[in-house]
């Protein structure tokens, strides 16, 4: 896919709606595109965040283990999902595990490209930690309605 073709995706990753082309062509030129072929992992619950992944194509299964080890599907991630954006300010570990459903691609955007963004555009600084924190509230909310199947 063309330089193009990333940044009209990830304009419609919804932590990325605000950003002007110029913004997203940061980001789609510093961040790299990974083929993940049908049932390989993306990632490991438990696993060091260094990164987060905008879904390009394909959908991942989200899974998580219990404290019990049984391994409960919580949804899947399709195009314009942006996957572990805690990772993008923060060190973190993946809450869940991503697996690919299909022949998949993802963008792969680390924290180092995103502090350049910030420092380059101050203002988004603030764009992005509202995006985050009503993102976070609603993880909280479906992690609380998850809560009995999780052993919690």
């Amino acid at each position: 896919m063309s330089l193009k073709d990333d940044i009209s995706l990830l304009g419609d990753v919804p932590i990325f709606g605000d950003l002007s082309d110029e913004q997203l062509r940061l980001v789609a030129f510093g961040a790299e595109r990974r083929r993940i072929p049908a049932g390989q992992v993306l990632f490991r619950q438990g696993a060091a965040a260094d990164c987060a992944y905008a879904v390009a194509s394909g959908t991942f299964d989200l899974e998580r283990t219990d404290p019990q080890g049984r391994t409960i599907k919580l949804g899947a991630a399709k195009p314009g999902t942006l996957l572990g954006e805690l990772a993008l300010i923060s060190l973190t570990e993946r809450k869940t595990t991503a697996v690919a459903a299909e022949s998949s691609e993802v963008i792969r955007i680390t924290r180092p490209l995103f502090n350049r963004m910030i420092e380059e555009y101050p203002e988004l600084g603030t764009i992005m930690q509202r995006r985050i924190e009503a993102n976070l509230q609603r993880l909280i909310e479906e992690l609380s309605a998850l809560s009995p199947r999780l052993g919690g």
